[in-house]
């Protein structure tokens, strides 16, 4: 009785887990999204319109990201941050204007805030 107890619970455990896997992207709207909007190019004119606290855009790396939701959560003071609003801040990024690195998790965080690539000028 105590194995078919213990195989049935596990394979209703990995059933679980295997199921909420597959299931992650409904619960995690940072990694859905329109994928119209991911692939949306925006202007260096159209950046410039987003350069204020509760409608901070931010070009890095060439990818454009609506950091507006995130900044009150950013671990470093506003005034860091604030100035690269409505900007390409690739270079503020990479050195965090320090001439350190962000560290991957950072790379990942950015990810979930996506909403298009910068446009070449032409």
């Amino acid at each position: 009785m105590t194995r078919t107890l213990y195989i049935v619970s596990t394979t209703v455990f990995w059933l679980v887990v295997f199921g909420l896997g597959m299931t992650s992207a409904l619960w995690n709207p940072g990694e859905q999204g329109d994928a119209q909007a991911q692939g949306k190019a925006v202007t260096l004119a159209e950046l410039a319109r987003h350069a204020a606290p509760g409608n901070c855009w931010m070009a890095i790396r060439g990818s454009v990201y609506d950091l507006s939701a995130y900044l009150p959560a950013h671990p470093s003071p506003p005034d860091i941050v604030l100035p690269w609003c409505g900007k390409e801040a690739t270079e503020a990024y990479n050195t965090k204007t320090k001439g350190r690195p962000h560290a991957p998790y950072a790379d990942e965080l950015l990810a979930k805030y996506r909403i298009g690539t910068l446009a070449k000028a032409h």
